[in-house]
């Protein structure tokens, strides 16, 4: 593991509990990293370069900021280690679709921690959308309403462009624009405002709207902010010709479908959401990516969320804050 922050220790405690072995960690910082490597029973090495190369490593997992990214992959080429990285994919579509080619040249993995693409909401809805229990999508769309306090944002890269690639649209709703573009499709145009430090002494958005058309023709919202105190569950709606499911947090939270047949969808009360804290989230939906990304390894398969997939999450945000600066429609 590269990186040893907050969501190194959510990864960290999901291998245990899949009975993956941590081998070695490095940190930049290296009296944290050493206490995180002592915590897991892993060796800390002082440089990425040292885990990239380490004998007993199978996959390389990511855990830094998005400006970093291509470097390990870079070695990973060379050692034949398969890579994970944390979301997003990268700060820029340009090093995004490089990480991709690099991967793919050296046959190794790239995959992209996507968790809820693993929770039961979005595994039953896959399904059900494909299986046309919806009808006709109309309407897709994705709400993250939250809160970060200003301590948050108290590092000078937190919320800057060079080091976090933006705000609340690239880090906070990365997640559920990853299943809006999963579930409804392929986004065909866009329109975008944003508030630069609405709240926050930020230079990026934490205020931010986009309206969407799909390739399908379904319309959608997307609004992303970490400036509603106190922080609301994130959503994430379709609406078709036949009825509505929507996803709150990380569970099926609304099933109205007309003369529904077929599985019984897992409609929740009780949800999980990062709405006000970061970690306040599951350990489940990263236990089942990492096992299907060994599984990918072991069958020479492409992950669910393989590098080219977070591309085209990227693409969405990229095309968000370019139409944002110039106030003008953007073609994807």
């Amino acid at each position: 593991m590269i990186g040893t922050g907050a969501i190194s220790q959510m990864h960290a405690r999901a291998y245990k509990n899949i009975g993956f072995e941590l081998t070695v960690v490095t940190d930049i910082f290296e009296a944290p990293g050493r206490r995180f490597a002592e915590q897991h029973g892993a060796e800390f090495v002082s440089t990425y370069e040292e885990v990239c190369r380490h004998p007993n490593v199978d996959y390389v997992d990511v855990c830094t900021f998005p400006n970093f990214r291509i470097q390990p992959i870079e070695i990973c080429a060379q050692t034949g280690k398969h890579v994970q990285v944390q979301k997003p994919i990268s700060t820029s579509l340009e090093t995004a679709r490089q990480m991709v080619e690099i991967a793919r040249k050296a046959g190794i993995l790239l995959g992209v921690v996507s968790q809820h693409r693993f929770d039961d909401s979005s595994i039953f809805l896959a399904k059900a959308l494909a299986e046309g229990r919806l009808g006709k999508l109309l309407q897709a769309d994705c709400y993250v309403k939250w809160y970060r306090s200003p301590e948050y944002y108290g590092r000078p890269i937190k919320g800057s462009w060079e080091v976090e690639g933006g705000g609340a649209l690239i880090n906070q709703a990365i997640h559920g624009i990853d299943i809006l573009r999963w579930l409804a499709g392929p986004v065909q145009e866009l329109f975008g405002f944003w508030q630069l430090g609405a709240l926050h002494k930020i230079e990026s958005e934490d205020v931010v709207n986009a309206v969407m058309k799909f390739a399908s023709g379904a319309t959608g919202v997307v609004q992303a902010s970490t400036a509603i105190w106190p922080g609301y569950t994130e959503r994430t709606e379709f609406h078709g010709t036949k009825g509505t499911a929507i996803i709150s947090g990380d569970k099926l939270t609304t099933w109205d479908v007309k003369d529904d047949s077929g599985d019984p969808a897992p409609v929740a009360r009780e949800v999980a959401s990062g709405a006000s804290d970061p970690m306040a989230i599951s350990l489940e939906p990263f236990e089942r990516q990492f096992l299907d990304f060994a599984d990918a390894i072991a069958h020479n398969r492409k992950p669910l969320v393989s590098g080219e997939e977070g591309v085209a999450a990227l693409e969405i945000v990229d095309a968000v804050y370019r139409s944002c600066r110039s106030n003008q429609k953007i073609t994807l």
